[in-house]
């Protein structure tokens, strides 16, 4: 294989599986932290987005990178490993990757229609760490009660995340990823306000 291209799943129905599970324990658990494994992509995008994006992109789905990604190594590999075209522009893609200032304003991203509400982007937001940053409080579908995430996230991003969730069933769905970690807030999840520093 050529060099740079290395580091995709080595079973691609089992890994894709297992991480295909995780993916959705998280979506249907907002707030609960799993490690997902079995991909090893270039520098610039960590092990947790890999994964996701080896198992949820395909030819189907255009994908949307930032700049510093999209005409290098991590385009190259997803390419290689996922066939997922590289979305046109923001409004045309199904999934994206990046830092979360890269991803505003989130007004750019498809957000469904009223008859297609499955129509709204997927972001996956990379983050230092989804630990140790100030709580974020949730509740609905999927919450016993109230659950709580605290990625490391700007000032600011509770809000436009509330905002988003107001929109319901329109709106986007997130995966947080660090390192190996992944979280998720589907669109359906409300949020509560910062707790702490």
């Amino acid at each position: 294989m050529q060099a740079g291209l290395e580091g995709g799943f080595a079973d691609r129905a089992r890994e894709s599986a297992v991480a295909f599970r995780a993916a959705l324990d998280v979506l249907a658990r907002p707030g609960r932290i799993r490690e997902v494994t079995g991909a090893k992509p270039p520098e610039g995008l960590s092990a947790a987005a890999g994964v996701l994006l080896l198992t949820l992109a395909d030819a189907e789905t255009p994908l949307w990178l930032p700049e510093r990604l999209r005409d290098g190594a991590v385009a190259e590999w997803l390419r290689f490993h996922a066939n997922a075209p590289q979305a046109a522009g923001r409004g045309q893609a199904m999934f994206a990757a990046g830092r979360w200032e890269e991803l505003l304003p989130l007004e750019d991203w498809p957000a469904g229609e009223p008859a297609y509400p499955d129509r709204a982007a997927t972001l996956i937001v990379e983050v230092a760490a989804l630990a140790g940053g100030p709580v974020l409080e949730l509740s609905g579908p999927g919450i016993d009660g109230r659950a709580r995430l605290a990625p490391i996230l700007p000032e600011g991003a509770a809000e436009v995340l509330r905002v988003n969730a107001a929109r319901f069933p329109l709106g986007l769905d997130f995966f947080f990823t660090a390192g190996g970690q992944v979280a998720a807030l589907p669109r359906s999840t409300r949020i509560g306000p910062w707790i702490g520093g």
